[in-house]
C-alpha cells in the first residue's frame, strides 16, 4: 500500500496545462526605431488568456526600463531585444527568429 504523504513535496502547479500553452505559442520580438531615434522592443504573437500586464511588469522589472501593453502586444523601451528573448525563453515561451 502506498503512502500518500510521499507526494506532498511534489510541486504541481494549479494549471499544469499553462506551461504547455506557453511552449506552443510562437512569439516574435523585434526592435523598432521611434521618434528621435529611440528604440522600442515589440513582443507579439500571444494567444489565449496570457496575462500580458503581469508579463510586461516582470519584463520591465528585469530590464529596468519602461513599457506598456497595447492591444495584444507588449512594447518595451530601449534596445533590449536579445535580453527579452532570453527572459521569455526562461519563462517557457518559444521565440521565433
Amino acid at each position: 500500500m502506498t503512502d500518500n504523504k510521499s507526494f506532498e513535496d511534489v510541486d504541481v502547479p494549479e494549471d499544469p496545462l499553462e506551461d504547455l500553452d506557453r511552449a506552443t505559442q510562437q512569439l516574435t520580438a523585434r526592435t523598432e526605431e521611434r521618434r528621435y531615434g529611440k528604440k522600442m522592443v515589440i513582443v507579439e504573437g500571444f494567444e489565449g488568456d496570457t496575462d500580458l500586464e503581469s508579463l510586461a511588469s516582470e519584463l520591465k522589472s528585469a530590464l529596468g526600463t519602461g513599457g506598456t501593453v497595447k492591444g495584444d502586444h507588449i512594447e518595451l523601451q530601449g534596445d533590449h531585444e536579445e535580453r527579452v528573448r532570453e527572459l521569455l525563453k526562461e519563462n517557457g515561451y518559444t521565440v521565433k527568429g
